[in-house]
This record gives structure tokens, sequence and C-alpha cells, in this order.
């Protein structure tokens, strides 16, 4: 008899089995991570690992998970889920369309449905890497909601910003929103303008979400650690901030060149990390800003 343990594990040998999309030496750089799991309440956890944060659901209607890392990760995170709740998972919702939230689609896509927003579809589907199965089916233009476990998950679309396919997810009840690429917690972002990415809609997007939630709300953000509303509303003042000072150096005429030379202001130069340092912040504000 073919038990659910039994299927996890299968999947998950399949998934490290698989060399149409990763090198051995892709692999390998993942052989160390592993997935940790924080319980947020009896129904929610994240899972931190590699790549963007995941948000978990799980309960009698079975497991909902929001994004999924790279591909080579979905044995060890079909693993953590075991270790929480018997299954695969049920639905899988897509808050964009880069790979660190999307390189598991093809294997969760088997077994559960993918919610992402129309333009992930479209995104995804230009992409060789991603099967048939590794693709949204259902898909929508603003919001929708997934009732389940108790509780109301809204997947709500605010407008560009990180792209022009963000999801940020609502838990009704248990407070929580997960906020996909549109909150990296300390840090400068990824605004993907080439991607339909919007800097003001990024701002505004984060300020859409400080109106709705509140002190209490648990906030997973899509890179870095479990954060509140104060995290939310000091990433709100870096981008307000961050805009401001961008279009008084565009005004007074400066090149890209000398505004990287200057560098920001003191307040906010420790927010650049590996992938968005200070000079390539100001250049995606310089980009985002410019008249066009």
């Amino acid at each position: 008899m073919i038990t659910i343990k039994t299927k996890i594990w299968a999947i998950a040998a399949m998934t490290l089995a698989s060399t149409a999309f990763y090198s051995h030496a892709t692999k390998d750089k993942y052989a160390d991570v592993e997935i940790k799991a924080t319980k947020l309440s009896d129904n929610a956890y994240m899972f931190t690992g590699a790549g963007g944060n995941i948000g978990v659901s799980v309960g009698p209607d079975g497991i909902i998970i929001i994004d999924n890392q790279f591909a080579p990760l979905a044995g060890k995170i079909s693993a953590a889920l075991a270790d929480i709740q018997p299954g695969l998972p049920k639905y899988i919702i897509n808050t964009h369309y880069h790979g660190d939230h999307t390189g598991g689609n093809n294997t969760f896509g088997q077994t559960g449905t993918i919610f992402a927003h129309n333009n992930v579809l479209k995104r995804l589907s230009a992409n060789p890497s991603y099967k048939d199965v590794g693709l949204p089916t259902i898909t929508y233009s603003t919001d929708t909601s997934i009732h389940a476990n108790g509780d109301v998950l809204t997947l709500m679309h605010a407008g560009a910003g990180h792209t022009d396919g963000d999801s940020i997810v609502l838990w009704q009840k248990e407070n929580i929103v997960h906020m996909g690429d549109l909150f990296f917690k300390d840090r400068f972002p990824y605004v993907d303008l080439d991607a339909g990415g919007s800097v003001k809609g990024y701002r505004d997007n984060v300020a859409k979400v400080i109106r709705k939630i509140d002190a209490d709300t648990v906030v997973i953000p899509g890179h870095g650690s479990l954060a509140t509303r104060d995290d939310l509303i000091r990433f709100k003042h870096m981008l307000d901030a961050s805009i401001n000072w961008m279009e008084s150096q565009l005004a007074n005429g400066g090149s890209l060149e000398d505004i990287q030379a200057k560098g920001m202001p003191e307040q906010w130069k420790d927010w650049g990390w590996r992938f968005i340092s200070e000079e390539r912040w100001i250049a995606t504000l310089h980009k985002g800003l410019s008249p066009q």
C-alpha cells in the first residue's frame, strides 16, 4: 500500500534526482540548506531556507504554501511539511514569478493547484524551465480568496510594485500577512523594473498594507526575519526618504555616476546588502524615477 509519507519521499527523491534544469554543482549549493519552521499559530508557520520565505497554512482542509523557494529544495520543503502535517500541499500560492519563490512549482504542481496573478502565468509560461504542471491554473487580476483551515486567505494584488504581478496574502482571522518581495526587512529592496515593477508603486503598495494591519499583525517578509507592523513602517520610511532624496538629485541635474559617488544619506547606508548594494539601489531609483 502506498502511504502519504511514501508519496512525499517519492516526490522528494524525484526532485533531487532531476537534472533537467540544474547541474550537479547547483544542487551541491543547496546540500547544506536547512528548512526551518517557525510556528506562528496552531495553523500557520513560516519556513526559511534559501530564497524567499514560505508561508504555511495547515489544518483539516489540507496544506497551503505561499512560495516554495528553489527547485532543488522541494524535497526538503516536503519533508519539513510532513513534520507538521501528513500530506502534500493542496494549494500553492506564487506571490510573484521569480525563481527563488517559484522554483518548486514543477514538483508541488503535480499534486496541488497553483494560484497567482495573471502576469505570473504570463511570465512563467515564457520560461521553458516551467513545465505545464508547474504553471498557475487559477489566476486573477485583482484579488481572490481561499477559504480553508478555519480562515480566509486573501490574495491581494495592489498594482505594479516589485513586479507587475505581486500578491500579498492576508490571513483574515490569524492576523498574519505574507508580503512576498514587497518587503525586504531592513534592506534595500529589489524593484524589478524590467518586469513591470515601479519604485513609487512599490512604496504605495507597502503603504496600503500598513493601513490594513495593526500592531499585533505578524508580518512575513519576502526576505529577512519575522517582522511587525513597526518594521514595515520603518521600511516605508526608508522608501519615502530614498524617493525624496533621488527626486531632489534629479532636479539638480546630477548624473547617475555623480549621485552614486556622493552616496545615500548616512542613515540609510547600512541598508545595503549582497544583492542590492547602495550603488545598485541608487541605480534603481535613478532609472525608476527619471522622466521617461
